[in-house]
This record gives C-alpha cells, structure tokens and sequence, in this order.
C-alpha cells in the first residue's frame, strides 16, 4: 500500500508518497491526493523530502532517488526523457518527442508532461512552448516560473 507524508517547503505543502520502497507520486499540496494511501511517514519519503529542501536552498542539482512513476509506456518514456533535460535549461515539447522518437507527437508529450506523478524530481517545469513561452503547468505558471528561475539564479544566467 502506498504510504503518503506532507512536507512544508519553502514553496508550500508538499505531498510525497512511495510504494515498496520507491517514490511514485510528488506534488504541491493543493492537488487531489491520491486514493488508497495510508498517511505515515517512512525514511524515504524524509529523504525525498531533504533532497527537495536541498533543490530548494540551491545546493541539490540532481535528485538521487528510486522512482516507480505509475503511466502508460509513453507516459514513462516521456518522463525519461524529462529527466535528461539538464539543470537550468529548457526544452520544447518538439524537441523531447523527437528525442523519445516520435516528432510529430508533441500534443502526446504535453499530456504525458501534465500527467507527470512527480513534479520538480521529474522536472517537467523545464518544458516550454516552441515560442519559448511558459506554458502549462500543474503549479501554476507561477510556480513554473519560480522553479526556472531558482536553477538560473543558482547557474547565476539571466532570470526568465
């Protein structure tokens, strides 16, 4: 059964949860909490929880953490993809469906990208519009925005 715990960040409340020792689902606290999940707090989701404080002072670049994102093949190929995309840049939807193989699939992989279980560690925030505009986020444009410009302030590149 997957075990779920709430951290306050310095962005807010966030949700954690994991299943057998793997994380599945992250996200910002006001979301929909997943259904069959026993609220407690394990060693794990503590980690994930530090490693996001961590993102969140500017000292952790990359997460170090079993993940067991629940999706389709696609879903999961897309977020694989997402993973890749380095700290403090950006990608297009174009330009991931053409590294997962499939060019012409950009609306797929901004459904894939929505249907992200783990926002920040699976940094779907780092997914813009072809124009290079923010598009589409979970959080909130805001949050996106916060989100890149916390890893560019960090790089010490201009700001979005």
């Amino acid at each position: 059964m997957k075990k779920l715990y709430f951290y306050q960040t310095g962005i807010g409340k966030i949700g954690i949860a994991e299943n057998q020792g793997s994380i599945t689902d992250i996200f910002f606290g006001s979301e929909k909490v997943p259904r069959d999940i026993l609220l407690e707090e394990t060693s794990l989701l503590r980690e994930a929880a530090g490693q996001l404080q961590e993102y969140f002072l500017g000292k952790l670049r990359r997460f170090d953490l079993p993940l067991s994102p629940e999706g389709t093949a696609f879903q999961k190929s897309v977020w694989r993809a997402l993973c890749e995309i380095p700290y403090g840049e950006t990608r297009t939807y174009g330009e991931i469906a053409r590294e997962i193989g499939n060019k012409r699939a950009c609306r797929a992989v901004g459904m894939a990208n929505n249907k992200n279980p783990a926002v920040i560690v699976i940094p779907c925030h780092r997914v813009i519009g072809a124009n290079g505009k923010l598009v589409g986020y979970g959080g909130g444009l805001d949050m996106k925005a916060y989100l890149l410009n916390l890893e560019k302030k960090v790089l010490g590149a201009d700001l979005i």
